[in-house]
C-alpha cells in the first residue's frame, strides 16, 4: 500500500497562489507516473495537471498557463504550483500516484480543500 501526506490547501482571494504538496510513502522514482485531480462540489472528479515518470507533464485546458506540475526528487514531493486562481478553481485536490511491483495501481490522497473567494 503507498500513503499519501497531502499539504498546501487553504483559503484565496481570486487572482492569488498557492502551491499543494504531496509526499508518497514510497520514492517517486519507483513511481510510473503521479498527478493532480479536483473534485468540486456536485461534480465528477477531474484530471488537473498530470507528470510522467519521464518527465512528460498534461494540463487541463481549464488550468494551461496557470498551474504547474513538478517534483523535488531530493524531497520526494510531488508539487502543484497555482497562480492566478479562479473562483471556479475551488475543489478539494487530489494527489495520485501509479505504482507497483506487478501490477500498476493507483492510489490516493485524503484530499486538500482550496476555496478562492471572488
Amino acid at each position: 500500500q503507498v500513503q499519501l501526506a497531502e499539504s498546501g490547501g487553504g483559503l484565496v482571494q481570486a487572482g492569488g497562489s498557492l502551491r499543494l504538496s504531496c509526499v508518497p510513502s514510497v520514492s517517486i522514482f519507483s513511481c510510473n507516473a503521479m498527478g493532480w485531480y479536483r473534485q468540486a462540489p456536485g461534480k465528477q472528479r477531474e484530471m488537473v495537471a498530470t507528470l510522467s515518470h519521464s518527465g512528460s507533464t498534461n494540463y487541463a485546458d481549464s488550468v494551461k498557463g496557470r498551474f504547474t506540475i513538478s517534483r523535488d526528487n531530493a524531497k520526494n514531493t510531488i508539487y502543484l504550483q497555482m497562480n492566478s486562481l479562479k473562483p471556479e478553481d475551488t475543489a478539494v485536490y487530489y494527489c495520485n500516484v501509479k505504482w507497483g511491483t506487478v501490477v500498476l495501481s493507483n492510489y490516493w490522497g485524503q484530499g486538500t480543500q482550496v476555496t478562492v473567494s471572488s
